[in-house]
């Protein structure tokens, strides 16, 4: 790959760095993305509810908060006709090559950013380097950044190759939120692939490392629970109360006793909660967010109902009402070994690849999960890979970055195995 094809990923990624959107508020981003996908020039473009039925969504934010993150990419300039077709948070966008008769090949990458602050040290590369998030309190702490870069940088190789066939890059948002994933595996794009390409960056894994395809993608839940209980004052009269604070310490502490499943693995984790409005009040509203995983998406549906009625349970006990809700989910998924093994093939001759892993475990969750389903579901293969990267810190840090050699890297493994597909 030549150094001006090098510096163009780069600056691309960038820039993608620097407007971070979370999940169903990527309008800035999907403009940006568009841009792109115009510039590049495709068979056919969807954006937005043209690439997916609205109805599908989950974990979708209020109206205040996706009116908000509308307006900024307004103001921003993103084109008013594209930000029309996304009005009420149908972010995203899918763009097809149809290049007659031969297989049908789909990339899925993700497009959302994190609800992270991201460090302003000048030893942390984005900000020394002048391309620091923009959107205080937000970052591409995931690799969000490099995943779009790749689509777009596959998608013009493919174009400009001998390719014969249809290829579709999915742009989908609320990765993150796991919801995203659904809709776009149940619209018409998904249909009758004959293989699928989901990637990610790093993971723990360096630069110069690829693994071809990961396993035990873990089935996912996330559960919102309300508690709502009864005031009184705490001191004169807490007899008179249902106090919503102890229904919420009793489902807590409940929740990580729930007996773990002797079929294969299974987590429960509430990261969130909140509750009460002074130290003299009986609180009478709660809530919490939470998670359920399963090895399978049996033993996910499990925890998920044992976690319910926990919550439920706990309510009940501090004579509070309960209210729970599944937000989103995913199922479980492996990576078709054959399709791997044809990744693992290619990786071994791309510039810049040291070490191929033929399979690895994932140990945890990801909505491209649908996608995959969809597609083996339909008779084809699906194979979820890494690029290694060096990161300084985990994923999910104010201090996360990318290698940007990794870069031309992923661009070469995931054009030269979509080439390998048409080819065969």
């Amino acid at each position: 790959m030549s150094k001006p094809v090098r510096d163009r990923l780069v600056d691309l990624r960038r820039r993608f760095h620097e407007h971070p959107e979370p999940g169903w508020r990527e309008f800035y981003t999907t403009h940006r993305i568009v841009e792109e996908v115009k510039r590049i020039g495709v068979d056919e473009l969807a954006v937005g509810r043209e690439a997916y039925d609205p109805d599908r969504r989950m974990a979708v934010p209020d109206n205040e908060e996706l009116a908000r993150w509308y307006d900024e990419a307004r103001e921003r300039g993103a084109d008013p006709d594209m930000l029309a077709k996304m009005e009420g948070g149908v972010t995203g966008c899918v763009a097809v090559l149809d290049r007659g008769e031969g297989p049908a090949v789909g990339l899925r990458v993700d497009i959302d950013g994190l609800p992270i602050a991201e460090a302003d040290d000048p030893d942390h590369a984005p900000a020394g380097g002048g391309f620091r998030s923009e959107n205080d309190g937000y970052m591409h702490a995931c690799g969000h950044d490099a995943h779009m870069t790749w689509g777009l940088a596959v998608l013009e190789a493919v174009k400009a190759s001998d390719f014969t066939g249809r290829f579709v890059v999915f742009f989908q948002p609320a990765e993150e939120i796991s919801g995203g994933g659904r809709p776009m595996a149940e619209s018409d794009y998904s249909a009758d692939l004959d293989a699928l390409f989901a990637v990610h960056v790093g993971l723990d894994h360096p630069t110069g490392e690829v693994v071809a395809g990961i396993e035990r993608v873990l089935a996912m839940a996330h559960i919102d629970a309300t508690f709502e209980g009864e005031t009184a004052h705490a001191g004169k009269a807490p007899n008179e109360g249902a106090n919503a604070m102890q229904a919420l310490g009793t489902a807590i502490e409940n929740a990580y006793a729930i007996p773990r499943h002797s079929e294969g693995m299974t987590r429960v984790n509430l990261g969130r909660a909140e509750a009460g409005t002074a130290s003299n009040v009986i609180a009478e509203h709660a809530h919490v967010e939470a998670e359920a995983r399963g090895e399978t998406t049996a033993l996910k549906d499990y925890m998920v109902d044992r976690l319910d009625s926990t919550l439920r349970s706990a309510a009940r006990m501090h004579e509070c009402e309960s209210t729970v809700e599944v937000v989103s989910e995913s199922p479980c998924a492996d990576s078709d070994p054959a399709l791997a093994g044809l990744v693992a093939d290619v990786a071994r001759d791309v510039e810049g690849v040291e070490t191929v892993v033929e399979a690895a475990d994932f140990g945890a969750s990801e909505d491209a999960t649908f996608l995959m389903d969809r597609v083996q579901s339909d008779g084809g293969l699906a194979t979820y890979l890494i690029v290694g990267t060096d990161h300084p810190t985990s994923h999910h840090t104010a201090t996360f970055d990318v290698d940007e050699t990794s870069l031309a890297i992923g661009v070469d493994v995931l054009t030269n195995a979509v080439l390998r597909v048409g080819a065969e």
